[in-house]
């Protein structure tokens, strides 16, 4: 009689022993799960977007049960880092920021996001630099000229910018393609410590929540 109620107690310990185990497990995921999903949202709350937010990921680590852990990572650690720090950007070699104005196109001639060394100078004419002291110097075209209709910025006049007389041609204007400054500075916009404090403190009610609801706590 004792063998058999000291077999059936050795089989509910290991019983919970494997529920404990599962719901650590389990517990843990749904933790990490629920650390990246709220860190997607602050990423979009903040105005950073969609791209930037699914850059969070997450992965599950079994292990030995009460040994699981959950990693949450950016694909893009250094913008994020930015924007959770609030930093300085600077020139390299001390040399301007080219930020491009809403008249610039969206891509360069390589298809990638536009700067000065992929400009289509074919298409727009050459950059010119305007130094303005005290102020920010201005990259410009020369010459093109804005459909009236959509006020977007057409191909650089044929013939150059001046008619026989010396005159400007009609419709044909200088345009603003990127400001010029030193340095800029990104406010903080994220808080990624806050949100992983909060979900560690979460972690022991997942945990519960899946021990509460396996086979030995409901039978």
């Amino acid at each position: 009689m004792a063998t058999t109620i000291l077999g059936s107690i050795r089989r509910d310990m290991e019983q919970d022993l494997r529920n404990l185990n599962r719901a650590v497990v389990d517990g843990t995921r749904d933790a990490g799960r629920g650390l990246k999903q709220d860190l997607r949202e602050q990423v979009i709350s903040a105005g950073l977007g969609n791209r930037l937010a699914r850059t969070w990921r997450d992965r599950s680590y079994p292990n030995q049960g009460i040994n699981a852990a959950s990693l949450v990572w950016s694909k893009a650690p250094h913008i994020v880092q930015a924007f959770d720090r609030g930093v300085v950007i600077r020139g390299r070699n001390s040399r301007w920021l080219a930020i491009p104005t809403p008249q610039a196109p969206k891509r360069g001639v390589d298809g990638k996001k536009i700067h000065p060394g992929n400009f289509p100078e074919s298409r727009f004419g050459k950059l010119r630099f305007v130094y303005r002291p005290g102020r920010s110097s201005l990259l410009v075209v020369d010459g093109v000229r804005i459909s009236a209709k959509t006020g977007r910025v057409g191909r650089q006049a044929k013939g150059g910018i001046y008619t026989k007389s010396g005159r400007l041609k009609s419709g044909v204007t200088a345009v603003v393609m990127f400001v010029m400054v030193p340095q800029v500075r990104l406010r903080k916009r994220l808080d990624v410590k806050r949100v992983a404090t909060r979900w560690a403190t979460r972690l022991p009610e997942a945990i519960d929540d899946n021990w509460r609801g396996s086979p030995a706590t409901t039978r």
